[in-house]
């Protein structure tokens, strides 16, 4: 009998970290959904299944994602989808921006699992894609308001949610990616995407249920909430 090939789940997939993360995964031999808003040349090119019209702000994009899956078994969901609108101070607070970065950050992911619980097996895994950011000890510069408190809302929901999923044997991450070199950052980052993903995944690998709900760098630095 040919063994099934695993199915890995990626939102966020069309760029950076996303995008990086699929061109691991297909190379070791996954079946990969890569789900995203619109897609991009590079994730066209790179022969893994795309889902378009996936954002994870709408009911309407996320059931997009769940029919592209239908009745297939997912191994492995990372929920990478995310966006960044950077403000300085209270004084020039975009409330808009905010409830924004609430729906992408925070809700997106949370719905995004939900909708796909059903398709996960018992031995999966969910990495959520998260911030140092959203880190209320780690904070020591503050700004970002809409950013830190979306990511923040994240830890505490994929902490919940680890403890739900625990109990039909499926782990669960907190990641953060390192300061990545992408578009949302204006590539200013510390590290390269590629990098990033390879943490990341090896994060995921050694991730199990005894460990499930950890808060980590993609470096395995253990990170305060």
């Amino acid at each position: 009998m040919t063994k099934r090939m695993q199915t890995t789940v990626i939102t966020g997939a069309n760029r950076g970290i996303g995008l990086a993360l699929c061109t691991l995964l297909k190379e070791r031999g996954r079946q990969v959904i890569a789900a995203c808003r619109t897609s991009s040349p590079e994730l066209d090119a790179l022969g893994v299944e795309v889902v378009a019209g996936a954002d994870v702000a709408r009911d309407d994009g996320v059931a997009t994602l769940r029919d592209a899956v239908g009745t297939r078994r997912i191994e492995l969901l990372i929920n990478n989808a995310g966006i960044l609108r950077w403000d300085d101070n209270l004084d020039t607070l975009d409330f808009e921006a905010v409830r924004e970065q609430l729906e992408v950050n925070a809700l997106g992911p949370l719905r995004v699992t939900q909708a796909l619980r059903g398709s996960l097996v018992e031995g999966a895994k969910v990495a959520m894609i998260t911030s140092r950011m959203g880190s209320i000890t780690d904070n020591g510069s503050g700004a970002a308001y809409g950013y830190r408190m979306s990511k923040a809302a994240l830890n505490m929901a994929s902490s919940t949610l680890a403890l739900e999923l625990k109990k039909h044997g499926i782990a669960l991450a907190i990641l953060h990616p390192g300061m990545v070199s992408t578009g949302m950052i204006g590539f200013q980052g510390q590290i390269e995407p590629d990098e990033a993903a390879r943490g990341l995944l090896a994060r995921i690998d050694a991730l199990s249920l005894a460990t499930s709900g950890g808060f980590w760098h993609q470096n395995g630095e253990r990170l305060p909430w």
